[in-house]
């Protein structure tokens, strides 16, 4: 954890507030409390944290209404906190753009271990991935059609790719050589649809893998870095 990690906890409940304040900060992150969207904007007027705790049952203007407004001007990551347990409500949080769910009541060690999940997820993604406009990517003797989404072998055979594999290959042609992680490459390829609990993302490598490598059992294209994720070594020439 970085000295500079601060977060923003807006809760009306002054409990929660002073509890969740003091957990966080006996774990040496710097801690701003707010008791209502209008405190809150004060404080990000004059702050900017590395991360939000956003109650939804705030008065006046709900969590849901905020979360909105934040996610249009920042990517700072939220952790939406509320007493509401329906399926329906963590649905419409996440959709607005919240990172994170959780329900009072609630464990501080799971508070904690999901802050820091989202933190170390958040610091190791690319802060914007390359966009293509089309083109050919060209590596190792293949070629992909960035334009219409099709692989082929040096041999010229159509390889077939589903949606994710290619969104995963073509990530990875667009940032050769650089070690991208694996909560990273799923916000690429499934976006904010996802646990973060979840490591399918293994499994679609080791389905590209299977694809694309000449032995899939000793990997030389698809590298995983070990703690950090996964790297694409060879060169590639988009043309």
């Amino acid at each position: 954890m970085s000295d500079t990690d601060s977060i923003l906890v807006v809760d009306d409940d002054p409990r929660i507030l002073r509890l969740v304040g003091h957990y966080l900060q006996r774990e040496g992150y710097s801690v701003r409390m707010a008791a209502s969207v209008g405190e809150a904007r004060e404080q990000l007027s004059v702050l900017s944290p590395n991360l939000i705790i956003l109650d939804v049952g705030l008065p006046g203007e709900d969590g849901f209404t905020f979360a909105r407004e934040i996610r249009s001007q920042s990517d700072i990551p939220i952790i939406m906190l509320t007493g509401r347990a329906q399926t329906v409500d963590k649905v419409v949080g996440l959709e607005l753009g919240a990172d994170d769910y959780i329900t009072k009541p609630f464990e501080e060690r799971e508070l904690l271990a999901r802050i820091r999940s989202l933190l170390r997820r958040y610091r190791a993604s690319p802060p914007t991935f390359s966009k293509t406009t089309g083109g050919v990517a060209r590596f190792a003797g293949w070629r992909l059609d960035l334009t219409r989404h099709e692989l082929f072998s040096s041999t010229g055979e159509n390889v077939y790719l589903t949606s994710h594999e290619f969104r995963l290959l073509e990530t990875f042609v667009l940032h050769p050589h650089h070690v991208l992680s694996r909560d990273a490459l799923m916000d690429r390829v499934a976006g904010r649809d996802w646990n973060p609990l979840d490591r399918s993302i293994d499994v679609l490598v080791a389905k590209l893998r299977k694809k694309i490598e000449p032995n899939p059992a000793q990997p030389t294209l698809i590298k995983a870095v070990r703690g950090e994720g996964y790297k694409f070594t060879t060169e590639v020439v988009i043309e």
